[in-house]
């Protein structure tokens, strides 16, 4: 059954018989609001002056408005109702850019199908939020978009570039009531009828929704219908209604599918701006236009890899200084060397301690602190690194782990002059390697 806010979007005000009360919850005789269903949320608004809170069609097909309050009025008597229009409107625009968004897709994307649709947004644009919706979810639409093709940040660019050239070219939207074996004869309209099947449940009918020719752009080609898609939710007459569409993100919220979010109204205009404010920002701090900062980028990253490359050298060679000042000393028939670091981390040790243990002693163990002591030990045949590291940790805290030729631990709770005592057997515990 057609929802009379789908056949005529545009009426926002308007007077009937209520039929039936049932605590907050009403029935009208004729009723232009919108039930929520095919991922489009319900009508806001007012029944003789009572908020309404929700909007839910029946089974019989019927809607059952449930306000927010008691009723004022009483079965039988007539009553002037008033849809918000600012809400109505969003969503119309919402809904039109999901057809538009998979009409683009059309163009984009290989072995294309239609996943789903849903308006997320808890509040219309300059109200206050639903304090139970998620402040990222606020203004969000998605189309799910059933593709082979990798939807990356150029993919994502090019949807919204056509999206946006549809919308300034003006294109004509219509809806028309066709047989349902004619709508799934056309392999050519969207159609998902798990997302649809509250919509057309029992219809021999589905009302039709066509973005079609925008007007005649100079030296162009027309390019026909823009998109052709089975739908019951409210539109606008013309793509130009929509105005700027801002994507903002894509997920896979399932296998074979491809999740892209987008928005309409201010949250559009903001993420722009922020867009267009940081872009400039970094174009500036760079030295360079707009159109070169992924270059300039792509240049900062090279210096920082190449500047990155000569710090670890400067790093082991800081570690092999420190260790060839160590004295190496001898316990249980092994020579360790045993002395603590300053100035590096643990991931700076590695490559050093493995090429002294075997050449310079048996066991190598360096302690240092990086915000924390921490203890690396290298250990050659017939020693066990692992060991030595979980001697220490057993006995100052912390842990670890590793194999017998590298292992290191950290989290330590004494300092590394108490660890390296012991590891040189002059702590009064010392440890066997």
């Amino acid at each position: 059954m057609t929802q009379q806010a789908a056949a005529e979007p545009y009426t926002t005000r308007f007077s009937t018989d209520v039929t039936a009360i049932d605590g907050r919850e009403v029935r009208l005789q004729t009723s232009f609001f919108y039930a929520e269903s095919g991922g489009q949320p319900a009508d806001r608004g007012t029944i003789g002056g009572v908020p309404v809170a929700d909007v839910q069609q029946a089974d019989d097909g019927t809607h059952v408005h449930t306000l927010a309050e008691d009723p004022t009025f009483r079965a039988g008597q007539t009553v002037v109702c008033d849809i918000d229009w600012t809400f109505r409107m969003y969503c119309m625009r919402a809904h039109t850019a999901s057809h538009v968004l998979y009409g683009a897709g059309r163009r984009l994307l290989d072995d294309l199908g239609y996943g789903g649709f849903g308006i997320s947004a808890a509040s219309a644009p300059g109200e206050e939020t639903d304090p139970e919706t998620p402040a990222a979810d606020v203004g969000k639409v998605r189309v799910d978009f059933q593709t082979s093709t990798d939807v990356d940040d150029a993919v994502l660019v090019e949807l919204e570039r056509l999206v946006n050239e549809a919308v300034w070219e003006s294109r004509e939207v219509t809806w028309e009531e066709v047989s349902l074996e004619e709508v799934h004869e056309n392999e050519f309209v969207a159609f998902n009828t798990k997302t649809e099947a509250d919509v057309f449940a029992d219809a021999e009918s589905v009302r039709l929704v066509t973005v079609g020719e925008g007007d005649v752009v100079p030296g162009q080609p027309s390019a026909g219908p823009w998109d052709v898609a089975a739908c019951g939710g409210t539109h606008v007459r013309n793509t130009r209604e929509i105005g700027p569409v801002t994507v903002l993100d894509r997920s896979n919220p399932g296998e074979g599918l491809t999740r892209v979010e987008f928005a309409v109204g201010p949250r559009s205009i903001e993420r722009r701006a922020a867009e267009k404010r940081s872009v400039l920002q970094a174009s500036r701090r760079l030295g360079t236009g707009v159109e070169d900062v992924p270059a300039a980028v792509d240049r900062l990253q090279d210096e920082v890899a190449g500047l990155e490359s000569e710090l670890a050298a400067l790093r082991t060679k800081l570690v092999e200084s420190q260790l060839a000042a160590l004295d190496p000393v001898e316990r249980d028939g092994a020579t360790w060397l045993v002395g603590s670091v300053t100035d590096v981390g643990p991931n700076d040790l590695r490559s050093v301690v493995e090429a002294a243990a075997g050449d310079r002693a048996d066991v190598v163990a360096l302690v240092g602190d990086d915000g924390g002591t921490f203890v690396v030990v290298g250990a050659t045949d017939g020693h066990d690194a692992a060991s030595v590291v979980s001697a220490v940790t057993d006995e100052h805290g912390g842990g670890g782990g590793g194999s017998d030729r590298f292992a290191q631990g950290g989290g330590i709770a004494s300092p590394p002059d108490a660890v390296v005592a012991d590891l040189r057997g002059q702590g009064g515990q010392g440890f066997d390697g």
